[in-house]
C-alpha cells in the first residue's frame, strides 16, 4: 500500500469570549504547554504557540487525517476545563465561538514562527481586530461582519 506524503502547515487564531483580557502572563505558559500536549496527543506537531491576554495563535504541522475543526473544538473544550480546574482566573473563562485558520508553505515556516513568537510586541502596535481583519484580507477570505468575532471597541 502506498504511503501518504503531505506538508500541511496551519496557523490557528481564536479569542477569549468577548475578547476579555483573561489570559494572565503568570499562567499562560502552562496553558500553552497544555494546548501543545493536546495537539501532540492528537498526532499533530506544534510548531509555535503564543498570544496575548485576549487571544492565542498556534501553528501546527498537520497530518491529512486530522479534522481541524475537531482539533480546535477539543483544544477549546479541554483548555476551558483546565483553566477552571486550575482556578487561574476568578472570572468565567470561555473561548469565543469560531476560529481563523490560515495555511502556509514550507518556505514560510520561519517567518510564521517568528510572528507568533513576537505576539506581545506585535500587539503594542496593532489591535487583535486589526490583525484578524488583515489576515482575512491577505488570504482573500470573504466574510460578513455579523459572522466575525464579537468585537469590543479598543
Amino acid at each position: 500500500m502506498a504511503d501518504t506524503f503531505s506538508q500541511i502547515y496551519i496557523q490557528v487564531v481564536f479569542a477569549v469570549q468577548n475578547r476579555n483580557a483573561l489570559i494572565h502572563p503568570g499562567w499562560e505558559e502552562e496553558l500553552y504547554k497544555y494546548i501543545s500536549g493536546i495537539t501532540q496527543n492528537k498526532g499533530q506537531k506544534m510548531l509555535a504557540i503564543n498570544g496575548t491576554s485576549n487571544h492565542i495563535h498556534f501553528f501546527i504541522g498537520m497530518k491529512p487525517t486530522c479534522c481541524l475543526s475537531d482539533l480546535v473544538r477539543e483544544i477549546k473544550k479541554s483548555s476551558n476545563t483546565f483553566i477552571k480546574e486550575k482556578r487561574f482566573t476568578n472570572h468565567q473563562f470561555k473561548w469565543q465561538e469560531g476560529f481563523g485558520a490560515f495555511s502556509y508553505g514550507h518556505s514560510q515556516l520561519t517567518d510564521v514562527i517568528q510572528y507568533i513568537d513576537r505576539q506581545k510586541d506585535h500587539h503594542r502596535k496593532k489591535t487583535f481586530k486589526e490583525e484578524y481583519l488583515a489576515f482575512l484580507k491577505a488570504f482573500e477570505i470573504e466574510f460578513k461582519d455579523e459572522y466575525l468575532f464579537e468585537w469590543i471597541d479598543d
